[in-house]
């Protein structure tokens, strides 16, 4: 797929307002999708739309192919007949600034719960056909994921503070269903039996919300960006099902963990504690399981960011027993074979190549080969020493097909990263941006983005808002309080989208 010269915005779903404690799909984001639409703009940018665990992150998730049942409208339920109003009393008071974790996992399943329990009772024999196909369709994943989350919800752990609770991750299990031996899968497959299609329609009403949620954005010419993290989560569906895929020893313990070396978020790196692939392994299939990947992120997205792209070609590998990231190795991947095996599966994919971090020869090399567009970070233009002119992310050095943005989700806003520059950094800045101040900033680097020659400029809705700090999505290497940020009703004004479609039309984007 070859770009052509447009823009778009960056707002995962979880910061749309909405009464019940976290953005959903529903008519809080046909309103997003509307504003788009008027701003000129033609596209729209999620981060993964997985289930999240704890940390809550969406690049951690149970599963690399299911949806997140947060997400599911429980305003779309009640119209649909699938929940009443007396259902959903009383509605704990969620703030309207920050998604509440904690609150929604203790009410939100039990609502949904009930909307299963309606639909069991419901005789709706349109609906039950529907999720029957869909169960059909979507099995390759589904049956694994779902047992996963039933088993999961009957093993005892303890909390991070140390309470008793059920949830233990599944190399934790008992050995037999650890193991997946098959008297083992079959005896919790049917004493789980109701759990398991419960799990399934969740899944069945988010991917049946969020199709609906792509029609209308299709129907205002506004295409969707998501993402393919490249590791899936130690708990998850995927690691459990696929043990032989991952480095793991025989008890299902990993012996390697995948991380990032020390970098400009982090001096002693960054350790994510992903499972590693068996490479060689994959390759004997011909990427089977990555084949099925790709397929199932094209029937969420139009176009893919592919997450950590240099780690295709080579990844930072640390021990399992190390508390940072520092005593790491590189080691190589298989990346031109990999991609080389999902074209001929799949055909030339619409992907973008996240191309950030510590950027070799060899990682240009695998992403010029395969055709697709990397990424520039404005934030990052004015780093570097008397050379910072050649830096590689100033408007003047971008090449069209590459995709340049404000900032992302790991980076602060663009007014509150503006706020604490300090040094040489903000002495380019300034002799780049003359007039830089606090409260313009956002929106000189967004007309930077806008005016440059990258086919595709993309602003965080933080710098289109203007906002600072507080509205920072995530701070990586920090425990909690990240993937929290919401904005409220009526912040969405027609004044910036009016000046959103203003810079858009004078820049042929």
């Amino acid at each position: 797929m070859e770009l052509t010269r447009s823009s778009g915005i960056l707002a995962h779903p979880t910061s749309f307002p909405g009464r019940f404690g976290i953005g959903e799909l529903g008519q809080e984001t046909r309103n997003f999708v509307d504003w788009l639409a008027g701003a000129g703009q033609k596209w729209w940018q999620v981060m993964p739309l997985g289930p999240t665990g704890y940390g809550d992150s969406p690049y951690q998730s149970f599963s690399a192919f299911a949806g997140n049942p947060y997400l599911i409208s429980l305003e779309t339920l009640l119209e649909g007949g699938l929940l009443t109003d007396a259902d959903l009393e009383p509605v704990p008071d969620f703030g309207p600034d920050k998604v509440d974790f904690g609150w929604l996992y203790s009410w939100k399943f039990g609502i949904l719960e009930k909307a299963y329990a309606h639909f069991v009772a419901g005789k709706n024999a349109a609906l039950a056909l529907e999720f029957e196909a869909f169960k059909k369709q979507e099995a390759s994943w589904l049956e694994d994921y779902t047992l996963f989350m039933a088993v999961k919800g009957t093993q005892d752990t303890m909390d991070p503070l140390g309470n008793p609770c059920k949830g233990a991750p599944w190399n934790a299990w008992p050995e037999d269903i650890r193991s997946r031996q098959p008297d083992a899968m079959v005896r919790y497959r049917t004493e789980l039996f109701e759990t398991v299609d419960r799990f399934a329609f969740y899944q069945f009403l988010f991917f049946r919300q969020w199709t609906a949620v792509r029609e209308y954005a299709k129907g205002k010419n506004i295409r969707i960006i998501g993402d393919i993290p490249i590791f899936v989560a130690m708990d998850s569906s995927d690691a459990w099902a696929n043990p032989g895929e991952f480095v793991f020893d025989e008890t299902g313990q990993p012996t390697v963990v995948a991380g990032v070396p020390p970098d400009y978020f982090s001096a002693t790196g960054q350790l994510w504690g992903n499972p590693l692939y068996r490479w060689d392994k994959m390759q004997q299939d011909g990427f089977a399981w990555w084949i099925e990947r790709f397929k199932g992120s094209l029937k969420l997205y139009d176009l893919i960011r592919v997450d950590h792209f240099r780690g295709f070609e080579a990844y930072w590998e640390v021990p399992a027993e190390e508390v940072t990231a520092v005593k790491g190795r590189w080691v190589v991947a298989p990346g031109k074979e990999l991609f080389e095996a999902v074209k001929a599966a799949l055909g030339d994919l619409p992907i973008i190549a996240e191309d950030l971090g510590v950027i070799t020869p060899e990682v240009e090399a695998l992403r010029d080969g395969t055709g697709y567009p990397g990424m520039a970070v404005l934030q990052f233009a004015f780093a570097g020493g008397e050379d910072w002119s050649e830096n590689s992310f100033l408007p003047e050095n971008l090449r069209e097909n590459q995709v340049v943005y404000t900032g992302t989700h790991d980076n602060d806003t663009t007014r509150g990263w503006f706020s604490e520059l300090t040094g040489t950094e903000l002495e380019h800045l300034k002799k780049y941006i003359p007039d830089a101040e606090e409260d313009k900033i956002a929106w000189q680097l967004l007309e930077m983005a806008w005016r440059s020659k990258a086919d595709l400029a993309i602003a965080p809705l933080q710098d289109v808002m203007n906002l600072g700090t507080e509205a920072r999505m995530n701070l990586p290497g920090r425990l909690g309080n990240n993937w929290e940020w919401r904005f409220k009703s009526g912040m969405l004004s027609s004044f910036t989208a009016r000046r959103l479609k203003a810079l858009t039309r004078e820049e042929g984007r």
